[in-house]
């Protein structure tokens, strides 16, 4: 549809009309503007800063100038997240914008459909994961499109020395090519600066410029001001439920006083036997809660955060399988009731609450044999590359075995009986990442048919990807032990230098 020569849309009136906002954030327009003009950015925004505004936008201003004869551009989202999708595309599609999503959870009459659709010329805007380029029918489709921007989410995911590695993100380069080199614009709310920079040398923009043909960096910084970054020692599980309980009260009796609604909360937990403790004793306390782990199947899991999100009930207690997605800006407090992982991860969840500009507390309960356990997470998630040869060897040997018994029976042969060992857990999360298999989960058709990438099988590589992540675990407690949780927060995130400039 070509536009009116002398109403041509523009970023405000686009922001007004189809987002209902009046103003951008900083630095939105900076990002859009450059966008507009070809130019390269990676957006560090908090949790909830508006990151979608600035692919969104410009694909909407290039399919509304369009001609009428031609499709529009098209904007590739690449998600690591399936279950993010569908409500994001909802959400632009009840605005009357031509958005789609094409994943797993489509049957294949659904995906035909939207691959036809699509050499059509319907779409502006594209959601998919990087686990979808293995299908040579999806990029037929894809290539008979001009693609004018790729925007990469959560592209902390890109780098191995990232908290959420992902494999198929680590070819972000080839996709980048294959599309012809689109506008790439790479989003997420955490990335030291080895990250940042790792991520421009996967995508094949190396260093940080305002050239247009080079990348330039947008940092809002990670301050939340509306958020108390509290930390309290504790001793045992009567202390944490104490606290629990404490903030719990506080918050409804304030609410209370204000007349206001009923304030939500999330309390986090390592061990989902932890949180099912906990719930017992709140449940005796009388506190009306929800809980929420990997071990739901995904229908009780999307009935839970869907109650969540409608405010049924306002206190949910959640492992860290909960929180991507949870769009909701009126959570006014988060609890680690377990130390968490990483300063990545802690910062992601406590992103979560006061979405909507108004004061909300972040408590990190702070027992030091949680770190115990943390370590032994650690060694889990990051099995040697011995065990990763002996993994791959058993699997492509003794598939029928396999296909016949399940991943019990190769727990057995690999763990040497050891019931809590969870580095086969993680050996086959990562071999689904790489394409070696097809669910980590059901091993009934198993067929081993690529080679053991490289990075799988090198020692010194395993073992210095256990070395960075025992370090940013010894970050979090310098972050617990720090005078100043704001400007450590600051200095790890590399951000100090330009907060101070933009402030």
């Amino acid at each position: 549809m070509q536009a009116n020569a002398e109403k041509r849309p523009d970023p405000f009136s686009t922001l007004r009309e189809q987002f209902g906002y009046e103003s951008f954030r900083f630095p939105q327009e900076e990002v859009i503007s450059r966008t507009l003009a070809g130019g390269h950015s990676l957006l560090i925004l908090p949790t909830g800063g508006g990151k979608s505004i600035c692919f969104q936008i410009p694909a909407l201003l290039w399919a509304q100038d369009a001609h009428v004869d031609q499709p529009p551009p098209l904007t590739v989202v690449l998600s690591p997240l399936v279950s993010l999708m569908k409500d994001q595309v909802d959400r632009l599609t009840s605005r009357g914008i031509d958005a789609t999503f094409i994943n797993s959870s489509l049957d294949r009459q659904q995906r035909e459909s939207r691959y036809q659709a699509l050499r059509d010329g319907q779409y502006c805007l594209l959601y998919v994961t990087p686990e979808r380029f293995r299908k040579p029918d999806f990029v037929q489709a894809l290539l008979t499109r001009s693609i004018k921007l790729l925007a990469i989410d959560e592209a902390h995911c890109i780098s191995a020395w990232g908290h959420d590695f992902r494999p198929d993100y680590s070819g972000v380069g080839q996709l980048r090519e294959l599309m012809g080199q689109p506008t790439t614009i790479c989003l997420t709310a955490t990335a030291t600066p080895d990250v940042q920079r790792d991520i421009l040398k996967q995508i094949g923009l190396e260093g940080f410029s305002d050239e247009l043909s080079k990348c330039q960096l947008f940092h809002q910084g990670i301050e939340r001001p509306n958020l108390s970054l509290d930390v309290q020692e504790v001793w045992g599980t009567d202390e944490k439920l104490a606290s629990i309980l404490q903030v719990v009260k506080q918050w409804n009796q304030q609410s209370a006083v204000s007349s206001s609604t009923r304030p939500s909360g999330i309390v986090y937990f390592t061990l989902i036997k932890t949180l099912e403790e906990f719930s017992r004793l709140l449940e005796n306390q009388g506190v009306d809660h929800l809980c929420y782990h990997g071990d739901l199947d995904r229908n009780q899991r999307k009935r839970i955060q869907d109650r969540f999100m409608r405010g049924d009930v306002a206190l949910v207690l959640a492992t860290h399988a909960f929180g991507m997605g949870i769009d909701k800006e009126d959570i006014r407090y988060v609890i680690h009731a377990d130390v968490p992982g990483s300063l990545e991860s802690y910062y992601q969840e406590i992103g979560r609450a006061g979405r909507d500009g108004l004061p909300s507390q972040c408590l990190l309960l702070y027992d030091q044999h949680d770190l115990a356990t943390q370590m032994q997470f650690l060694q889990w998630s990051n099995p040697d590359a011995d065990f990763d040869c002996r993994a791959y060897n058993l699997m492509a040997q003794e598939a029928q075995a396999i296909q016949a018994f399940g991943v019990e029976w190769l727990h057995k042969q690999l763990c040497d009986r050891q019931r809590h060992d969870r580095r086969l857990d993680t050996v086959l999360a990562i071999f689904q990442r790489y394409g070696l298999i097809e669910d980590e989960h059901d091993l009934s058709e198993l067929s081993i048919q690529l080679p053991l990438p490289d990075t799988l099988a090198d020692a010194n590589e395993r073992q210095e990807k256990l070395i960075r992540d025992q370090r940013k675990l010894y970050a979090l407690v310098e972050y617990v032990q720090s005078d100043d949780r704001r400007q450590f927060l600051r200095d790890y995130f590399g951000t100090h230098a330009q907060h101070e400039k933009e402030t």
